[in-house]
């Protein structure tokens, strides 16, 4: 699923698209399907590049891309290893509630972001989050997992004291939270969960073909429900 909202960049043709902590790489497939445009994926996990490289493969195989080029780095968010000021276009989407040393990430990605350009960055919202740790302690002490909650306005602050200016926001996946609420009551870690299973086929369903109608809702329930706060910052110039 992919977290943020492309529409609100203006992503033009050759740019540098940096998607730090990419997974399995949802958005930097998304990014690729822009023209003429180069999509960088970063991560940690080998594991996590090797599905993003099937991914990225998949789309040149079935020409579902921009005529740009894409490559991916097995890298720390805390040590990125690109120059400074290189990409058009950072994303940070559900990174930074994982590791300790926030700041040296934040620092790291505002360094490889040219200025005048954009940053966005989401992390789980505060009280939905808040929500899934007092259900479930397996939620959070499983490894690789959350280790921290971001307030709002906390995570603007700090991001802002790098040197970027948020300029918009919005939430998102509202119909997830429901989800994990439900998990994490039932147990995380458990696999035998009739209604948490078919809550799930209902989510991958919903993310294939994208109904107008559950879009609606999600778009609905979004201010009040939604799982995870979406950052747009621009970089300010020296």
């Amino acid at each position: 699923m992919v977290t943020v909202e492309f529409r609100r960049v203006d992503i033009k043709p050759g740019f540098k698209v940096l998607d730090i902590g990419c997974g399995s790489g949802r958005h930097v497939c998304a990014a690729y399907q822009y023209y003429d445009v180069t999509a960088v994926g970063a991560d940690i996990n080998f594991d996590d590049l090797c599905e993003a490289k099937k991914r990225l493969n998949l789309h040149d195989q079935l020409s579902e891309h921009g005529s740009g080029q894409w490559a991916l780095a097995a890298a720390d968010v805390i040590r990125l290893p690109f120059q400074d000021d290189v990409f058009d276009l950072v994303i940070c989407s559900e990174v930074l509630e994982h590791i300790t040393e926030v700041q040296i990430a934040v620092n790291e990605i505002v360094r490889v972001l040219k200025p005048t350009c954009d940053l966005v960055v989401s992390v789980p919202r505060s009280w939905p989050e808040r929500l899934c740790w007092t259900l479930s302690t397996n939620y959070y002490q499983t490894e690789g997992g959350h280790i921290r909650i971001f307030k709002q306005k906390e995570l603007i602050a700090e991001l802002e004291a790098t040197g970027v200016k948020k300029w918009a926001l919005h939430y998102a996946h509202s119909l997830h939270t429901p989800y994990w609420w439900l998990k994490c009551l039932l147990g995380p870690n458990r696999k035998d969960l009739r209604l948490v299973h078919l809550y799930h086929r209902f989510l991958t369903w919903d993310i294939m073909k994208q109904p107008v109608f559950s879009r609606f809702m999600d778009r609905l329930l979004n201010p009040v429900l939604g799982k995870s706060v979406v950052i747009y910052l621009r970089k300010e110039k020296r």
